[in-house]
């Protein structure tokens, strides 16, 4: 079997209002949406209802699903489910995704777009390499509480000189 590195399909997002995420990810980050926000009910009929019963069990009752992609065809499905919370707290230390990053050459232009509608800037924008490369990044949060990151430089550029 070839060991070849497998290329990233989607991430999932569970917000406390899908129609207002879906509305700051199409005007703040311009992702299009692919599937508008849906009901999906637990049952057993449909191939759909019988793979979410699979993965959270029973007793969910319903949720609401968007689809939403990003400008290089990455997925971002978004979740709505009944009596959800947000975490108190940026709870990094837990296994499991802690965060998600987009790029953007004009990173300052998105943390005020963000900042503007809704989200928080988490840190001061950072340089990697100051005085010797131009890569930046940040920490960020939408409005519903789901942390992620901005670079301005590709991952590989990012890390390809090595060590920080």
């Amino acid at each position: 079997m070839n060991n070849y590195p497998k290329t990233f399909s989607h991430i999932g997002l569970s917000v406390p209002n899908l129609d207002e995420a879906v509305k700051f990810y199409e005007e703040v980050m311009g992702w299009y949406t692919i599937m508008k926000p849906t009901l999906v009910e637990e049952e057993s009929e449909t191939a759909i209802g019988q793979m979410c019963i699979d993965v959270f069990g029973t007793d969910w009752g319903s949720f609401k699903i968007a689809h939403l992609s990003t400008g290089d065809k990455i997925g971002i499905e978004i979740f709505e489910f009944k009596n959800n919370k947000k975490p108190d707290d940026f709870e990094y230390w837990k296994t499991g995704t802690f965060h998600f990053c987009v790029q953007d050459p004009n990173i300052e232009a998105l943390v005020e777009k963000i900042v503007a509608h809704g989200g928080k800037q988490r840190m001061p924008i950072r340089e990697y390499y100051p005085n010797e490369k131009p890569y930046k990044m940040v920490y960020v949060e939408d409005p519903f509480g789901v942390v992620f990151e901005i670079y301005t430089h590709s991952y590989e550029l990012t890390y390809s000189q090595g060590a920080y």
